[in-house]
Parts: structure tokens; sequence; C-alpha cells
């Protein structure tokens, strides 16, 4: 700070106040006399008493009692320049956490010594609830990541008394599956109609006063039945979840009603787009056609409006939130957001009070890892898309809907291959796939002259010997044989053989709907009846005998979906 400067107080930027200490090598916070003194605990350096603030030295100052007085640097010789370099000011980089998806969005910020401070209060704001082990634990930074965010109808907080069914006990009234891509090239955020029908599990819980209550499942119910009702908490609604799609999520989080107000208030609001006028009076929703910015109660009526859009149902209200979402998406990585102290503050500030985590979320930390994870996606290849569902065939009066079962395992299989539902390029060498396609060519033997030993490598337990059964009884494959479980667990399923067995490999490999990539040329084993044979070994993506293993190449049509990138008008 040059000397003109010095003094006043209100023109002081926080960067000149770190100064490299020479001897230590290390940067030392040097406060005006008038500035206040951090009240962040930990060890501070002793100012030299040849040091003004700011760096300067004076040439005399008195001698502290009970200090060692240092020996004062010699000034550099005139006409040389001192060896201690000009001090360069602090970078004001951001730690930013965008964390979006459901009804939520926070971001991190922490730049200074009193940075400690503001995360332990932080840390204080943030409310979790055990995974009961409904979950994978945790997510990892070098997969991809699936995230649960469940919405709920509680009427918690001021304000909330006038939407009705006050006394609702927080049903799953809006969720989302959001899947992040291993390389953080793209996302899908698969709707769930709250009035899907489904067979809800049975669910171990940690109810609120910390006893562990086992809830009985129910087949047949409404999704959204999954949490509050009977006492299931959000973990029963991830184990729903699980048994409906096949995917497991990693996290999982929940917003109520004040969680739209709050973080809306906190962006500044966000833009959406009406293709007519609507006055909705469950909703509370008034506004005319075209554009507008809309935070607080109006954020939140549009988020509940489903009467005056589309065919008046959930499912049309499902897409007026995914344009919610992709606006608040949008305003989150904007440069009006990421540039404004006060708008960066003011969501960590509400984010971490709006929302409740599970239990491997705990903390700013983690919440700050996700979330850097979460901002490397770029908002066109963020897909929004819904479940496929047909309306319940079992009622005159149509309430309800059932999965469709022609579609949504397609769906289901591209988001667990980890599919872009956007045209991303991979990463992948053209030459790797080029090799993993060529294994599937060329002749393939008989099914009764493939031998193959079958073992379990993380699948089900009885996997080896449902498929054993299957290949011997439907598929003609009777030289097979269950060899018992792997050394260890795969993640995925492969098949082993040597150059010599690459037709019988392939015959097998169609069979089970293997792709290139699982095949693993090798060597061959010895079976139990002491004659050489491929190996089987069933992994963690293991479905089920006769259910096809091929990973999809690109994502299924879909009947509606939209990227975060685009605007469009609700109808």
């Amino acid at each position: 700070m040059d000397a003109q400067g010095r003094g006043r107080a209100d023109n002081i930027d926080p960067a000149d106040q770190w100064v490299l200490n020479p001897n230590t090598g290390e940067y030392e916070l040097r406060l005006t006399p008038s500035a206040p003194q951090s009240s962040v605990p930990g060890p501070r350096r002793p100012v030299s008493p040849g040091a003004a603030p700011g760096g300067a030295r004076e040439t005399a100052s008195p001698e502290v009692p009970g200090q060692r007085r240092r020996r004062s640097e010699p000034e550099p010789p005139a006409g040389r320049r001192s060896r201690r370099q000009p001090v360069k000011k602090k970078s004001k980089a951001k730690k930013i956490l965008l964390w979006t998806g459901g009804t939520m969005a926070f971001v991190l910020v922490a730049a200074s010594a009193a940075g400690y401070l503001y995360i332990k209060h932080l840390n204080d704001n943030i409310t979790s609830v055990s995974d009961d082990g409904a979950s994978t634990g945790g997510f990892s930074k070098d997969k991809a990541i699936n995230l649960l965010i469940i919405g709920t109808d509680k009427r918690t907080g001021s304000g909330n008394e006038g939407y009705g069914d006050a006394g609702s006990v927080g049903h799953a009234d809006t969720t989302i599956l959001l899947h992040i891509s291993k390389d953080r090239s793209n996302a899908t955020a698969l709707s769930i109609p709250r009035d899907l029908i489904v067979d809800v599990p049975d669910c171990q819980t940690q109810q609120s006063d910390g006893t562990e209550k086992v809830i009985a499942g129910t087949e047949n119910v409404r999704f959204n039945t999954s949490l509050g009702q009977d006492g299931r908490t959000a973990s029963c609604t991830v184990r729903t979840v699980t048994e409906l799609t096949g995917i497991q999520a990693d996290n999982f989080m929940v917003a109520d009603f004040n969680a739209v107000k709050t973080l809306t208030d906190a962006v500044g609001g966000v833009e959406v787009c009406l293709a007519k006028d609507i006055d909705d009076s469950d909703s509370h929703l008034k506004l005319s056609k075209g554009t507008h910015n809309i935070s607080g109660e109006t954020a939140l009526a549009f988020v509940r409006t489903r009467h005056s859009v589309g065919f008046g149902g959930d499912l049309s209200r499902i897409q007026l939130q995914q344009q919610f979402l992709s606006a608040l998406m949008r305003k989150l990585s904007s440069n009006s957001t990421l540039t404004s102290p006060t708008k960066l503050l003011k969501l960590a500030e509400v984010g971490t009070k709006a929302l409740t985590v599970d239990s491997q979320l705990d903390s700013i930390g983690k919440l700050k890892d996700l979330g850097l994870e979460l901002g490397k996606l770029n908002p066109k290849n963020l897909t929004f898309t819904t479940i496929p569902v047909l309306d319940n065939p079992a009622e005159k009066v149509k309430a309800t809907v059932v999965l469709n079962e022609t579609k949504a395992p397609a769906v289901f299989q591209a988001i667990k291959g980890d599919v872009s539902f956007t045209a991303v390029k991979k990463k992948q060498a053209q030459a790797s796939k080029d090799a993993a396609a060529a294994r599937l060519e060329g002749s393939k033997s008989a099914a009764s002259e493939v031998r193959v030993r079958i073992l379990n490598g993380g699948a089900p337990a009885g996997s080896a010997q449902e498929t054993l059964s299957w290949l011997q009884n439907q598929e003609g494959v009777l030289k097979s044989e269950n060899a018992g479980n792997a050394d260890a667990a795969l993640s995925k399923t492969t098949l082993e053989y040597a150059p010599a067995q690459a037709a019988q490999a392939r015959e097998l490999a169609s069979l089970m709907g293997l792709s290139g990539s699982a095949m693993k040329p090798g060597k061959s084993v010895i079976n139990s009846q002491g004659l050489p044979a491929i190996t089987l070994t069933l992994g963690k993506d293991f479905q089920g005998a006769g259910v096809s293993l091929t990973t999809p190449t690109k994502a299924p049509d879909v009947d509606s979906k939209t990227t975060a990138d685009k605007v469009t008008c609700a109808k």
C-alpha cells in the first residue's frame, strides 16, 4: 500500500493487509492501528518493531517489554533494489458452491481469516438426517453422481399457513433424480410423478426421537407416500426410487416450501415465461402472458400451479417445475450472481438453512466438494425429462399413472450406463471403441459347444445359479457350471477367454447381451471336469438372467425433454 493511501481506513484493500515476511516466507496480516483485530483463533506472528502498518519501516519504535528485539534489516545501498519484492495483491478467488436440482442452490464463500468463524456458523445452519443405509454411502469425485432431490408439501415456516392441507406430514411431492456423468460433461434430471403407482419397500428408519423403526412396505400406492406416510423418512423414498429404477442414490436433499421462496429472493429472482395469462386461485399464481422475474411467494405459487397449465394435472406441473429449475440454473451460473459478494453471502446463508441433507452431507466441506462437482456442468447439457408413464388403466376417473413398461426401462438403462440425453462428445479414444467393437465380430460357436464357468463377482446372492439355470434350460449352454464367488467384486460383468475360445465367447456375449468392452481376451481356466473353459464373472451391473448388459450408446427418445439453457413458455 503506498504512502498516500496509508492511514485512510476506508480506502484500504484487504489484500494490501497481507504482507510477505521474508524471514518466514509466509504472509502475515498487518492491520492499521484503527482497524479491528481479527477474532479468529490461531497463532499470529508479531509485527517486527521496525515495521509500521502496511509493511513500511519507521525510523524508530519503542521496544515492547518482554519481547526480544529483532535485528533491524539494513536499508539497501542507493541505486540498488531491495531483495524484498513488491507484495502482490492476494487474489480474490472464491470457493463457490453451486448446488442445484429440486428447489435448492447455495454458494459458499471463504476468502479471509474471518472465514473460519463464518464456516462454523454455516455448519451450525445445516440440518441432517440419517440415510439409514439406503444410499451408497456418499458420492465420489471420480465416479458418476446420483443425487435424489425431494421437495415436500410440508407447510412449515412463517407465511405458509394459507396453502391448505396445513397438517401435511410432508410427502414426496416433487422428486427429481439428478444424474451427473462421470466426466461431468452432462447431467440428467429425471422427474418422478408424485401420483405414480409404485411398491414402497420395507424401510429401516431412524425416527426424530432417535429410535430405530422398521416401517412395513405397501404395494400399489402413490409414490408420494414414500415420505411422511406412516412415519417414513427420506431414506424410504431413496429405497423406493432404487426399487423403481434400479438406480441407488449416493445422497439426498429435502426442501420444503420456504426453500423456493428464500433461494429465489437470494438470487434476485428468476426469469420464467408464460404462453397465456394465468389466474389460479388454488396456487395463488396471477401472472400475465409473457416473461416475468419471479421470487418469494410468486415463485412458490409458480412451482405449485397445475390446474391452469397443460391438462391440469401433476404432469403439467412437472413441466413448470422443470422450467423454473432451468431458470434457477441459468441465474446461478450468470455473472450477475457469481460476481456479487452480497448475493453469494446471502445464498450461503439461506441455502444452508433451507435444506435438509443426508448424514453423508452434514458439513460445509462435504457440500462444497459436491457443489464444485456440480459447478462443472454446462447448462446446455443438463437435460430435464420425466419417467415415461401411462394413465392408470384400473381407473375410470384418471387420477394416477403407472410406469410405461415399454419406454421406462430404456431410460433407466441409459442413466445407469452414464449415457447423455444431449449431444456431448465423449473423450474415449476412437481406437479404443473400435477395438472393443471388433471383439464381437467373427464366427460364433453353437450354444451347445460353449464351455463356461460362472462366478458371482458382486451381483445379488444367487445370481450365478440363476444364470446357470437360464443358460442350460433356455439357451442350450449345457457345458456350464456354477463356480461360486469371485475373489473380488467387480462393478461390471466380464467375460475372459483365450484366443482359441473367441468363437465361444462371442456366442455367450450375444446370449448375455454383453458389449465388446465386457470381453477380456486373456487365458482359459480349467473347469471341474479338467477341461478348458471361459469365465463369466457377474458384476454389480448384473440385472438378472436374460437381461441385456449392453450399455446403450445413445439415450432413448422420450416424450418431453428440455435443457437448462433454453427458455420455454408454459402453455
